[in-house]
């Protein structure tokens, strides 16, 4: 019987890393993208504008709010709205309107509404992070940037972007072990994670029915996964200490 909980939870271990590994490579960059939306640098990627029309794009996107407007109102939805309701709308909505579901059929299917609904979530929360990492950076820096004659890409890559990484490793480590709790709200969709592999003892899976043990048992995944993480993160943030 060990051996059998131990073999199903592992799997559903793995489907779980799997989710919170997606999430982080769509997240993040997506994230990026809508800060800089959020900010009104949208082109190319705002900060990156340089030459000799980058004075022209960078007051044509000033006087350009629709973007801004639409990210904005995007992250307020997304961050007012809990990410199951968002999972369970992705994922019924659009079968319910068109008859039939646009999803692939089995595990497959729900691995990708979840992903899709995880990094859509996480990219939100994350943009306002780096939008906040970003202006914690004192404009003063910048414009002692642009009197030494650098270019604002060059101001963003090696002035901005580096104490922006600095400062925003606390918030972003929290978000990120919040993501890996979070896997476990794919089990509204009937996705396999690791929740689900622990509860199908409870309900009578893999030939036995009633055993709570192996419930509880999924929390030392958590509390392992995640105790490796919060080293990690640890161990980043005084190596970024350099930036102080």
């Amino acid at each position: 019987m060990f051996v059998t909980v131990i073999n199903a939870l592992n799997i559903g271990f793995l489907s779980s890393l799997k989710l919170f590994a997606v999430t982080l490579l769509g997240a993040i960059p997506l994230g990026l993208i809508i800060c800089f939306g959020s900010m009104n640098q949208w082109t190319p990627f705002g900060f990156l504008a340089s030459g000799p029309d980058a004075s022209r794009i960078w007051k044509l996107q000033a006087n350009f709010r629709p973007i801004k407007l639409i990210c904005r109102f995007i992250v307020w939805i997304i961050r007012g709205t809990p990410l199951m309701l968002q999972l369970i709308i992705l994922f019924y909505i659009p079968g319910a309107i068109r008859g039939r579901s646009p999803w692939p059929a089995g595990e497959a299917g729900r691995f990708l509404a979840s992903a899709i609904a995880f990094i859509i979530n996480y990219a939100c929360y994350f943009s306002e992070i780096y939008r906040g990492g970003i202006q914690s950076v004192p404009a003063g820096q910048r414009e002692a940037g642009l009197v030494l004659g650098m270019t604002k890409s060059q101001i963003f890559f090696r002035v901005t972007l580096l104490q922006m990484i600095k400062r925003i490793v606390p918030p972003m480590s929290n978000e990120i072990i919040t993501l890996v709790k979070d896997t476990s709200i794919a089990r509204i969709i009937a996705y396999q994670e690791l929740i689900w592999a622990g509860y199908a003892f409870l309900k009578g899976s893999h030939g036995y029915s009633g055993l709570i043990w192996p419930l509880f048992c999924t929390g030392i995944y958590f509390l392992i996964f995640n105790g490796l993480l919060t080293f990690f993160f640890g161990w980043l943030e005084k190596k970024l200490d350099y930036f102080r």
